[in-house]
């Protein structure tokens, strides 16, 4: 019996991780794709640990110096806070890449409605906690992000009380309740946190639409007992990303901080420096905006001078879709081609939080009239609905298609015939501005033919360029033996050479300074240590479970 097994055996008896009741895997899950949340997960421990650190030296009364005290001197404390900062971007990133992941696949439908609700909330969460961490900084954009905050609340009518409460003294420096704030959202985001991990371990993942085309998608216990146990190999796995995750969580910040001569107006996309503070003469040199996971709103509040219209279209509406969707989408289906109008919202929704996001970047503070916000966001709405109406509805009768009309492929996709249709495309767009902004007969009779040429098309070449999915057939022949021992040999050479490498970087690690300039060196190599101990790992994954042939059964 190998070490590694006689050191799975030891820990299993002793815990009983056996008799977890977590999940068991099937082969043709461990990819990625598949552990979005564990990602996320990843972030969210990162940034807890990092923040626990963090809050032995900061001093709520006085944010900005403390801010300063840790970077400047305590040992490594800009990389721990560098990392925490960017540990909260890629948490909020990743959530809404799990997020909008699970919506196309129909994650929300019986039985994990549920499951989906507490995961909106754990976003919001996230997001408020993100937030007022961020504030805490005490520079001129965490001020500028409180005023913000607290001229929303202020212009609700009754709500003026809410100010002092969430945010305390900030006006002073003092951010002793933000602070108390920032710590009681990631203690709830912990607590729904447990809930939502048993209740996916309980559900299962989402199995892929060839082993369960309809809802509710869930494995039966007989099939479920045939998979992988969750231990070893699922610990394994989730390992491996837990490492590679916090690895590029100390590489980015540190190395954008090393860099050390990007000008503060890319604050806080590149660089994660703190801003002058409030108070100095520096302050007035800088683009002030609130942190950029919130600047899709700051555009929104653009709109109109009605911030509670502003709340409702940028916050309330979408939320409150999102809670409901389970129960807005009742059918059975889960092919996107099936649900089309929820699909649609999905990829609008995606479209328009980036949109008014770089929106807000660009011209921070500016109105927008009405006619403009037709012009940005109605041509995305009308190109989606087009596409969708296209695109044949997928019946649940009917078999996945194994061949196409490849025959009239090089007609279709001739470089000519593309290059023929973007144009088309952005005369289309242009057309339909052109008439929203100046409505005339003119503009119609200009705007229909081309409107004409752009959906006959998209007719002929989408069908082609968006294939539907083709059905993979069981006859599909597995790889080699010899060629998968062949890889597998190959992978215990590179964990020898990640293993070196790895030493060689943790002996230099000790010759970096604590504080100053080069200290994020040490964040830079921590985190390239971590990246190869994650792949490593991997890499031990795939030489010890990987199968010659991992069906979908």
């Amino acid at each position: 019996m190998s070490i590694s097994k006689r050191v799975s055996n030891w820990f299993n008896e002793r815990l009983k991780l056996d008799e977890l009741p977590f999940f068991r895997t099937p082969d043709y899950m461990y990819h990625v794709s598949d552990w979005l949340g564990a990602l996320v997960a990843a972030a969210f421990m990162y940034t807890v640990i990092s923040g626990l650190i963090l809050l032995l030296y900061y001093d709520p009364d006085n944010g900005y110096n403390s801010t300063q005290f840790i970077i400047n001197q305590v040992p490594y404390g800009s990389v721990v806070l560098y990392s925490h900062l960017y540990g909260a971007y890629a948490m909020i990133i990743l959530a809404y890449i799990h997020m909008f992941r699970n919506y196309f696949v129909g994650a929300y439908k019986k039985p994990r409605e549920l499951l989906w609700i507490l995961g909106v909330f754990l976003l919001v969460l996230t997001m408020g906690a993100s937030f007022f961490g961020y504030s805490l900084i005490g520079d001129v954009l965490a001020t500028s992000a409180v005023d913000v905050g607290a001229g929303i609340i202020e212009s609700i009518p009754g709500m003026q009380w809410l100010v002092p409460f969430f945010f305390g003294n900030y006006d002073n420096g003092q951010y002793g309740r933000v602070l108390a704030w920032h710590i009681i959202f990631v203690a709830l985001i912990g607590l729904l946190f447990v809930f939502h991990f048993f209740l996916a371990e309980s559900y299962g993942m989402m199995p892929s639409r060839k082993v369960k085309s309809k809802a509710p998608a869930v494995y039966t216990r007989e099939e479920w007992m045939k998979f992988n146990p969750w231990w070893p190999r699922n610990f394994v796995y989730m390992l491996s990303l837990i490492l590679m995750t916090w690895g590029f969580i100390l590489i980015i910040p540190n190395a954008l901080a090393y860099l050390n001569g990007l000008p503060q107006y890319y604050n806080p996309f590149l660089n994660p420096k703190p801003a002058p503070p409030p108070t100095s003469p520096l302050a007035a040199t800088v683009t002030t905006y609130p942190p950029w996971f919130f600047l899709f709103f700051y555009k929104i509040a653009d709109f109109s001078s009605n911030v509670l219209l502003d709340l409702s279209i940028g916050a309330i509406i979408p939320l409150v879709y999102l809670i409901l969707l389970p129960f807005l989408d009742r059918s059975e289906e889960l092919h996107p081609l099936s649900r089309k109008i929820f699909v649609g919202i999905g990829i609008l929704m995606i479209i328009y939080l980036i949109q008014t996001t770089l929106w807000g970047d660009i011209a921070p503070g500016v109105p927008v009239a009405f006619k403009c916000q037709v012009v940005a966001l109605l041509p995305p709405a009308v190109i989606i609905a087009i596409g969708l109406w296209i695109l044949p509805s997928k019946k649940s009768s009917e078999e996945p298609r194994v061949k196409h009309s490849f025959l009239h492929l090089g007609k279709a996709l001739a470089p000519l015939a593309i290059l023929g249709f973007v144009i088309i495309s952005l005369l289309f767009v242009g057309g339909l501005a052109e008439f929203v902004n100046y409505p005339s007969p003119i503009t119609l009779v200009i705007l229909l033919p081309i409107a004409s040429l752009f959906v006959i098309g998209a007719k002929r070449i989408a069908p082609i360029i968006l294939r539907m999915e083709q059905q993979q057939t069981s006859s599909t022949p597995s790889p080699e033996v010899s060629k998968l021992e062949m890889k597998k040999k190959f992978a215990q050479y590179i964990i020898v050479v990640l293993f070196v490498l790895s030493l060689v970087l943790m002996v230099t690690l000790w010759t970096i300074p604590p504080t100053g300039y080069e200290s994020n060196m040490f964040g830079v190599d921590l985190g390239l240590i971590f990246v190869m101990w994650g792949e490593a790992v991997s890499l031990y994954h795939y030489i010890v479970y990987k199968k010659p042939n991992e069906s979908y059964e």
